[in-house]
């Protein structure tokens, strides 16, 4: 019998949001990027699109904004549909998305940055 293995959804990346959509913020994903759900987001000043976030940037980037609440697809054009969780919320830390290079202190500042807005990291399952 073949085995079907489940991505994750948003159930398992948000554990709380505030009521009313309180907690989310509908953004545009800046263009030469896929991220998947739960990746971790920073705005790019002169824009006000988001990316991935990126410690070592200094356009912005480099400061967590938020977590994506869905895939999105923006490796040929900007998407104007995306929607992150940007405040008064908890999510759970094994369904984050962070960049590959990224270092235990960068990701320890980033989840200190999403706490200042509200956004809470805790172990879930």
């Amino acid at each position: 019998m073949t085995a079907i293995t489940e991505g994750l959804n948003l159930g398992d990346l948000l554990k709380y949001e505030a009521p009313n959509l309180y907690s989310r913020d509908q953004i545009t994903v800046a263009s030469g990027q896929t991220l998947r759900l739960g990746a971790v987001v920073s705005i790019v000043t002169a824009t006000g699109k988001v990316k991935q976030i990126d410690p070592s940037a200094t356009d912005g980037t480099q400061y967590a904004a938020g977590v994506l609440m869905q895939p999105c697809d923006a490796a040929l054009i900007d998407r104007e549909d995306g929607l992150m969780v940007a405040r008064h919320a908890i999510v759970a830390d094994h369904a984050l998305v962070w960049p590959v290079a990224i270092t235990l202190a960068e990701k320890q500042s980033a989840v200190l940055q999403l706490k200042s807005l509200g956004v809470l990291v805790r172990k879930g399952v």
